[in-house]
């Protein structure tokens, strides 16, 4: 290799994939690999991925296990959501969120060990790899990345199989035949793409939902539930104040219950081609429709369509992997600047895979009824102003009819 690497710090999941990458880093840069695996809320047991780095020759004090789910929805999903973010109208950003995260641990831990280079396990063809990269060279612009997908020939499952049982690493049994689709979980969402999804006409099979029950057997009642915000910030469920993480823990649960937050979406991925994914986003619906419901009565009409116009941009900054670029950072001050008087209550019916605003209240609602009744309004609002508006914003429209006649 043309620059030396002593140590790589691998962002690891115990998978066959990592797994392989980490004894492909010691064969072929003959270097020193840390792991770091983060628990970010995919709900899966994360001490066997210990066990399996130190089978791997890895040393334990260069085994990072670390949760980063109360970092993770406080810090990086809580300012998405007050943008109300949707990438290309529908997704909520589940993976893409994660991902500058990720990066900024790695980042932190290379410099705690004086690491020279960083790892990924994401393939040349994905969004994931320039999320990745992107949030490493903006935190260390000289770090050197290593993304073996691009560089070695193990192309495919079958050499990937046969590359770990050269090598002795332990390959699990569902994973020696095809998998059917491959999946990305953490605390906001589940992600499911490739093999039985790549057809956009066929209907995704139902083994493939794994965090929402069926919406046709979810229950037959309705459930209504309260979300107080302070800020823009959800802060407390049913009135039971509760931690950023533990809002979203208990709004998953809600979420699957009443099987809502299914996504079906054909997207355009930063790289170019389009991708068929499947998205299951129980908590993060919830909460987007509530939050969206607190801002009715509390933002101003000009400051709310503003927001509007602002989201798409900033939802394919943070899909294309820009979370540390100026640009969003810009447009975040924008928006917590819009979210000081979003305080108040939102009420929320849940039904079978629906999400629907029954009612909201806050101590800063610009919502007047004095104003808009359909009674008497005792001199609130006097009718005969509108002919003058009307008129004014007319004359352009008579002057063009006018001359058109």
């Amino acid at each position: 290799m043309s620059d030396k690497i002593n140590r790589v710090v691998l962002a690891y999941s115990g998978g066959l994939d990592t797994s392989v990458i980490l004894k492909w880093l010691q064969q072929e840069y003959q270097c020193e690999v840390v792991t770091f695996t983060a628990d970010l809320g995919q709900g899966e047991e994360l001490e066997p991925a210990r066990k399996k780095a130190e089978m791997a020759g890895v040393k334990p004090e260069h085994i990072f296990i670390d949760d980063l789910r109360e970092e993770f929805v406080k810090d990086f999903v809580f300012p998405m959501m007050r943008a109300n973010a949707l990438y290309e109208g529908l997704y909520l950003l589940g993976t893409s969120i994660a991902r500058p995260l990720i990066a900024k641990r790695q980042i932190e831990i290379a410099k705690l060990v004086n690491a020279d280079a960083v790892s990924h396990g994401a393939t040349g063809k994905g969004n994931d790899q320039v999320r990745f990269e992107l949030g490493y060279y903006a935190l260390n612009p000289d770090i050197k990345v290593i993304a073996p997908w691009r560089e070695w020939d193990l192309t495919s499952r079958t050499k990937l199989i046969e590359f770990a049982e050269k090598h002795q690493i332990p390959v699990a049994k569902d994973k020696r035949g095809e998998s059917p689709f491959s999946t990305d979980a953490n605390l906001l969402h589940t992600s499911s793409e490739g093999k039985v999804l790549e057809d956009p006409w066929e209907e995704v099979p139902d083994y493939v939902y794994s965090r929402t029950v069926n919406p046709e057997d979810a229950p037959n009642e309705p459930e209504v539930i309260t979300i107080d915000f302070e800020r823009g910030d959800g802060v407390a469920l049913n009135g039971v104040a509760m931690s950023p993480a533990t809002l979203l823990t208990a709004l998953n649960e809600l979420g699957r219950k009443h099987g809502i937050g299914r996504l079906d979406l054909v997207e355009n991925r930063f790289v170019g081609m389009k991708s068929r994914g499947m998205y299951e986003t129980p908590g993060g619906t919830i909460y987007h429709l509530a939050h969206r419901g607190i801002e009715q009565i509390t933002l101003d009409r000009g400051a709310a369509h503003l927001k509007d116009e602002l989201a798409p941009r900033y939802a394919e900054l943070i899909y294309n992997g820009f979370w540390f670029a100026p640009e969003r950072e810009m447009l975040q001050a924008a928006i917590d600047y819009s979210q000081e008087k979003v305080t108040g209550t939102v009420r929320l019916k849940l039904y079978k895979g629906s999400v629907n605003v029954t009612g909201r209240k806050s101590p800063y609602s610009l919502y007047s009824e004095k104003v808009v009744t359909f009674e008497d309004d005792q001199g609130a609002y006097d009718q005969r102003d509108a002919a003058g508006f009307i008129k004014l914003n007319a004359l352009r429209l008579r002057l063009l009819g006018r001359r058109e006649g």
